[in-house]
């Protein structure tokens, strides 16, 4: 096997073991998958970077290395440490507060993408006070109606919040 292959089955595997662990809950597999893909980068640069060579300042020019791609690798190391530091920091906070280190569903999101957007067309549409007269006719008459999706949001969070509160009644009562 060659050597340049080798390196890159290797990267190869990193950066799908770093994948897997980013999309893990836990933070610390997290952080564990940002290492590895940071590190499959490096390699990545390495390997297409082409052959080793003599020192740039040194020898023949067709001989010479191209530094650059080694800049670039520093470059990259930099950056993931400190991503890295910060993911740290995230990590600690999170289990000073919570003492977890996985992440949950923020229900929040959920109820966002759970909500549906209304188109009205029943309204009038007067076109002309803008700068763009009658053109803009479209665009306005197929808006969303903000008022009437912010009351049908807040029935939807009373009526969830009066089954919550029977369900906690139900098992309160068991």
């Amino acid at each position: 096997m060659n050597a340049s292959l080798t390196l890159v089955i290797i990267m190869v595997v990193l950066y799908s073991v770093g994948v897997y662990l980013l999309l893990e809950r836990s933070m610390t597999r997290v952080l564990l998958g940002f290492l590895l893909v940071g590190n499959a980068t490096n390699l990545l640069i390495l390997i297409v970077s082409g052959p080793s060579g003599a020192a740039a300042f040194y020898g023949e020019d067709a001989a010479t290395a191209d530094p650059l791609p080694q800049a670039f690798i520093l470059t990259a190391i930099v950056i993931t440490f400190g991503v890295s530091a910060f993911l740290l920091a995230l990590i600690y906070r999170s289990w000073r507060l919570a003492n977890a280190d996985v992440v949950y569903d923020d229900t929040e999101d959920l109820a966002m993408g759970r909500r549906r957007t209304s188109v009205t067309t029943d309204r009038p549409v007067d076109g002309d006070d803008t700068e763009f007269g009658t053109r803009a006719a479209a665009a306005i008459s197929t808006a969303v109606d903000l008022e009437k999706q912010e009351e049908r949001e807040e029935q939807e969070s009373l009526a969830a919040e009066r089954r919550q509160q029977e369900l906690d009644k139900k098992e309160g009562d068991a």
